[in-house]
């Protein structure tokens, strides 16, 4: 065995060094948390579209074209989303089934269309609404009078369950690709409701936006956390904007305890770019902006 030189003992070192100086920056890189602050402007994959990291749901127990946001009647209703706006919150979800776009019309009247970001969905079942939704092109021209806006940023496809949805829904899967590229809307997706259905969205080339159930306990999930944060991650790492949902299992996370728990879950995941939650309350706002304030610094 040949003795090493000095020259080469200090290069041999230096490169170790370096490795570890590279490794540690990963690890510290890893550890810093995604965003800033709880209404940072984030993009959504590669769409281009920008949205606040927080985002107000508006669909809490939706059904029917009602919810828990529509139940309250509209002027709380108004108030409620201005509050939302007011503290920096700019991403809006909406859908057909919620019955909430006129809602949310009102709401955001006044303000400049490109500094809020609005996502809706198509149901396109035959129960939950009154009628089958067929016609997409139909349906879209309908929601952007009803919003009052020429476009719509995100359109998902609403509670897709079978592993076969692209193909059980390919007419609507073109017929949303057609509002793309006649900027009717900015980007299209799905809203899953299953494991099979979210793998199957993972690996479409169609789906540009993914909406998925997350939170530490699996409440009202998909899947255990884990998997789901793992797949979720996959869908960011292939350039696909994903909005994790349901961060405070649908509302049954009762203590602020609980609710900072799920947060500090989801963020350390990294498996998101943004998220809706469904807030009912002014105070529901604020607890939650300033639970990520604390978190996120």
């Amino acid at each position: 065995m040949q003795p090493i030189t000095r020259r080469e003992f200090i290069t041999g070192a230096l490169a170790g060094a370096g490795g570890l100086l590279i490794e540690g920056v990963a690890d510290a890189q890893q550890q810093k948390p995604p965003v800033r602050s709880p209404t940072q402007q984030v993009t959504l994959g590669k769409t281009g579209i920008k949205a606040s990291f927080v985002g107000i749901g508006t669909g809490m127990r939706g059904w029917m074209r009602q919810s828990n946001h529509t139940r309250m009647g509209k002027d709380a209703f108004i108030a409620l989303m201005r509050h939302a706006y007011d503290q920096g919150i700019t991403f809006f979800d909406t859908a057909d089934l919620y019955g909430t776009h006129p809602y949310l019309r009102d709401a955001l009247k006044g303000i400049p269309r490109e500094k809020v970001t609005i996502q809706s969905k198509i149901w396109f079942m035959p129960h939950g609404l009154p009628e089958r939704v067929d016609d997409a092109k139909k349906a879209l021209d309908r929601f952007r009078q009803e919003l009052n806006t020429d476009y719509i940023d995100t359109i998902l496809l609403h509670c897709t369950t079978s592993p076969t949805w692209t193909a059980d829904l390919r007419p609507m899967v073109d017929a949303l690709e057609e509002a793309r590229h006649k900027k009717i809307i900015r980007a299209h997706g799905t809203s899953c409701h299953s494991y099979p259905a979210l793998k199957t969205a993972q690996e479409s080339p169609w789906v540009q936006v993914q909406l998925a159930r997350i939170n530490h306990r699996g409440t009202a999930m998909d899947g255990k956390p884990e998997d789901i944060a793992e797949l979720l991650r996959q869908m960011r790492s292939s350039g696909k904007g994903v909005i994790g949902m349901k961060i405070f299992g649908e509302g049954r996370f009762t203590t602020p305890q609980e609710r900072e728990q799920s947060l500090r879950f989801v963020i350390a995941q990294r498996c998101v770019d943004s998220f809706i939650i469904g807030f009912e309350s002014r105070e529901q706002i604020d607890e939650t902006l300033n639970m990520l304030r604390k978190i996120l610094t």
